[in-house]
This record gives C-alpha cells, structure tokens and sequence, in this order.
C-alpha cells in the first residue's frame, strides 16, 4: 500500500513532504486559558513568519491521558474548540489537537485542519477510521509501545476510508521504565508507507510517570533530538512550548521555553539547507 507523498493543506497552502520545506506543529500541550494560547499561537505565527517556515499551531483542550485524575485536562471540547476557532480565524493559521473518543470528531472536524489521533490510542480502529472519514488530514502519532514497521497497519486502517492525507508521527520507544529513546531509523521506516513523518522532539525527552504522580521529562535533549530528526529527513517536527514551562499545567518538564525557540529553528533551517 503506498499513499501518495506529500500532503496539501487548504490553508496557507502548506505542503507536508519532501522535497517541501519542513513544517513545524508547535504549541502548548493543553490550553490552559484564551489569553496565554492566543499569545503563544502569535509569538510562533510571527517567528515562523520572519523565518519563513510553514507552522501548525496544536493545542489540545483536553488531556484524558493524565498520570493522576488530579492533573490538570484543559478546558473541555466546547470551549477548547471555541478557542482554537478564533485563533485560527484570527491569526490565519491551521490548528491541530488531539481527539480521544468518537463522539469527539464530527465536533472537532469543523474546526480543526488536521486531526490528531494519540500515540496511546493509535490502535483504536474505530478513533483511526472515524476521523479519517472526515476527509481531514489525520496525524496518527506512533504508540511508545508499537515498532515503526507495526504503523502500516495502522496507516491501511486511515486508508481503508479512501482518506489519502495521513501523517505518522514518531515520539520514541519505551525504554524500561519511566523512560523513552529514540530510534532514528523509524523515521525512514515509516516513510516507506508514502506517509510524511513529523518527529515529536518534546514528547521523546518524556519520563511518563517519571514523578509519580505526574510525568518527568529532560526538555534539554529536545533540542538535540530535532536536529537530529531534521538531518535523517523528517517531513516536520512537533514542538510543545511554554512561556514558563516551570509553571505548565502539563508537560511541563519535557516543554521548550519560547525564548529558545528562533535559535532552534535557525539550526533546524541550516541542516535542511546543508541537505539539499
């Protein structure tokens, strides 16, 4: 089975696969409220703007995949949407976030440019093949528990709909406990399906359960990680980011702080011309 590669989005134009330009979906990992989210989808509008990199802006509005049932989840569906609506109207940029149940996507489809499946709930027939009914471009993010070569039956679930617009998104392997590596060769494994892959640099520094009662994670190998994904041909790289990620209601250990974001980018734009 074999999709054609790349991908086009309506908005913006933006194309996902090589030999087009690398795209970069960043954002917080939830919307914690419409001020700060606005804020940080400006601030990653205008740099992506000034470096001329293509951007999708992903917030999620509900975290259901929390260590404990005290963690934060974000502001539910209705208001998450709402949120993400007005970003995308108002700042003219696509959005993304995750869905978790079924009765979530016909909601989400209307407002969302890309739908995202979590890497928890990729093997979920039903979730895969319902959002790719929308027609939507669908990022299915690879479960920490799944080989690279195991996603083409994920990607022949999305297909079996005659949804074409599919993306895999790598974000590490189970290593022990409390801990993820990263195999870089699933990259050019998942590739072979006709998928474009985007590299989840944050989510890959994450220790789940690492705290106890919460995630851990090393935001200071994120960095490295996306200019390594870059290098061995990535389509796009995911980035979570905070203004204090100190202070994030979720993932904030494993977030990139935004005052360190334009050098990364400027690295991650010098590989992919030193590749072409």
């Amino acid at each position: 089975m074999k999709m054609v590669n790349p991908i086009h989005l309506d908005l913006k134009h933006i194309t996902i696969g090589r030999p087009a330009p690398f795209v970069l979906i960043a954002g917080p990992c939830v919307i914690e409220d419409e001020g700060s989210t606005y804020a940080l989808a400006a601030f990653l509008k205008n740099l992506t703007d000034k470096l001329n990199i293509p951007f999708i802006f992903k917030a999620s509005y509900d975290k259901a995949n929390r260590t404990s049932i005290h963690s934060f989840r974000g502001p539910g569906l209705e208001k998450g949407l709402s949120i993400l609506s007005a970003i995308r109207k108002e700042l003219s940029i696509p959005v993304t976030s995750d869905v978790h149940q079924v009765s979530e996507i016909a909601a989400a489809a209307q407002v969302l440019d890309i739908i995202q499946i979590p890497a928890f709930l990729c093997r979920q027939t039903d979730l895969v093949v319902a959002a790719a009914k929308t027609g939507k471009p669908v990022n299915i993010k690879k479960g920490q528990f799944l080989a690279p070569w195991d996603m083409k039956n994920v990607v022949e679930k999305a297909c079996s709909t005659g949804n074409r617009n599919i993306l895999l998104t790598e974000r590490g392997a189970m290593f022990g406990y409390n801990n993820l590596v990263t195999d870089f060769r699933s990259i050019e494994i998942m590739q072979q399906t006709g998928c474009p892959v985007i590299f989840d640099a944050t989510h890959s520094v994450q220790m789940p359960g690492g705290s106890g009662s919460a995630s851990s994670g090393d935001r200071r190998f994120a960095p490295i990680l996306a200019r390594a994904a870059v290098a061995v041909g990535a389509d796009g790289v995911f980035i979570e980011v905070h203004e204090n990620p100190d202070k994030a209601l979720s993932d904030g250990p494993n977030s990139m702080k935004t005052e360190d974001m334009e050098g990364l980018l400027r690295q991650l734009k010098a590989i992919e011309r030193a590749l072409s």
